[in-house]
């Protein structure tokens, strides 16, 4: 573990991530300069530490710490590394730190979603549990809370992955297709990123691994723990659940499979699993009017997830899709579409439309212009009484949103001020 006291530390990319690991290095004695491209991120930091608005120089530092958004092979950091300044990032220093045991969870989608389902499941075990990573509460505030007897339950992305020294005592692997090409350098990086969270177990640990997706099972093969393969099929008859879709049965045969790991009761299991809700932006059920429902799952920003929300419903659906590109191949979602028997109407949006329409057959495609509003008037106009406006974009949303947050609070907004018709 490195020691900070009197280290110069390079804070590179301003963020929620980083900015909570400062106060802890403050307290180590860490001398604090926060490095970002972008000089108004820099802004709240004059006048209290050191600021740097160029990656040029950084093996003036003795540490690095980067936060997941920078590449972690970019020029610079790789320079600086093999000039002698160590390269770490807040998950790697809280791993090193952390006294209670982690659960980590991967994937390309449903994270979040697990991770919570499983942080709930826990809760309702009287077990000492807390939620980070990319969700929760920042992971060095819970830092003073800890103990050897807690649970930490973290949901890891690959940039957070991509040169993690140290594994869960539980990993959790979902499905993992691609993602964040525009990031990695191709589909191989961006697999072997995920395998850290394997890789450095002990075989004492546990790896609960997806084995429906060819790149789960490959990044299960290398685990030094115990593997515990699991398919949406492990679910069995539980009662109905509020979270809908094949994929979240995916999400909940992992959740299953931690508890079962760790001895919680199934009974406490599958009434946490019944009155689970989700979470906001993923497959969020948001109104009902005049018969219409309207779904928000603004968090689907590949193809594999608009698929997943696509077979998620009988019912007739008024799609809509679209938004900035991520380099993803949307041949796939458009053959989906296409051969679906209740999809009445697609409603394209953003610098993607196009090429999305452009791969769906036999289905109304319409252009959505304008901001959300005018979207979600084209979206209620489409519709009638039995059907479902799924917002499912399979793409980033800079185009026209902040972020998926954005996007998705942007629909809600819209569908409130929907009038009934007459």
């Amino acid at each position: 573990m490195i020691k900070y006291k009197g280290k110069k530390v390079a804070i590179l990319g301003v963020g929620v991530d980083t900015k909570d690991i400062v106060p802890w290095l403050e307290v180590q004695g860490a001398v604090i300069t926060i490095v970002d491209e972008n000089a108004r991120k820099l802004e709240e930091f004059e006048g209290i530490f050191q600021v740097k608005n160029s990656l040029d120089r950084l093996n003036n530092f003795d540490v690095i710490v980067r936060n997941p958004a920078v590449y972690r092979f970019r020029k610079e950091i790789v320079e600086a590394e093999k000039a002698g300044v160590e390269v770490t990032s807040k998950t790697k220093v809280f791993f090193d730190i952390c006294p209670a045991k982690i659960i980590g969870v991967t994937g390309t989608k449903g994270k979040g979603t697990t991770a919570t389902l499983i942080y709930e499941i826990f809760k309702a075990a009287g077990k000492e549990v807390y939620i980070g990573g990319n969700i929760g509460e920042g992971v060095f505030h819970l830092l003073p809370k800890l103990k050897k007897n807690s649970w930490v339950v973290l949901e890891l992305s690959s940039f957070q992955l991509i040169d993690l020294h140290k594994s869960p005592r539980i990993a959790v692997v979902l499905m993992v297709t691609s993602e964040h090409l525009n990031w990695h350098r191709d589909e191989k990086e961006y697999v072997d990123a995920k395998k850290s969270i394997v890789a450095h177990q002990k075989s004492s640990d546990f790896a609960i691994v997806n084995k429906d997706y060819p790149n789960s099972v490959e990044i299960g093969k290398t685990a030094r723990g115990k593997v515990v393969w699991v398919s949406s099929k492990d679910v069995g008859d539980i009662g109905e659940v509020k979270l809908r879709g094949d994929h979240n049965r995916e999400n909940i045969a992992a959740a299953m499979a931690v508890a079962r790991v760790v001895g919680i009761s199934q009974s406490v299991v599958e009434d946490t699993i019944r009155n689970f809700k989700g979470l906001e932006h993923r497959l969020e059920e948001v109104r009902t009017v005049n018969g219409i429902t309207f779904y928000n799952d603004s968090f689907s920003t590949t193809p594999e997830t608009a698929i997943a929300a696509v077979k998620s419903f009988t019912e007739p659906e008024i799609l809509i899709l679209g938004g900035s590109s991520k380099n993803s191949d949307f041949t796939e979602l458009g053959k989906v579409v296409s051969e679906a028997k209740n999809i009445k109407t697609v409603i394209v949006i953003g610098d993607e439309g196009p090429k999305i329409a452009k791969s769906i057959s036999g289905v109304m495609v319409k252009e959505g212009v304008g901001g959300m509003e005018k979207i979600v008037d084209l979206a209620y106009n489409q519709a009638k009484s039995g059907d479902v406006v799924i917002l499912s974009p399979a793409c980033a949303s800079f185009d026209m949103f902040k972020n998926y947050k954005d996007r998705g609070e942007q629909f809600k907004a819209a569908i409130k001020k929907l009038k009934v018709k007459s």
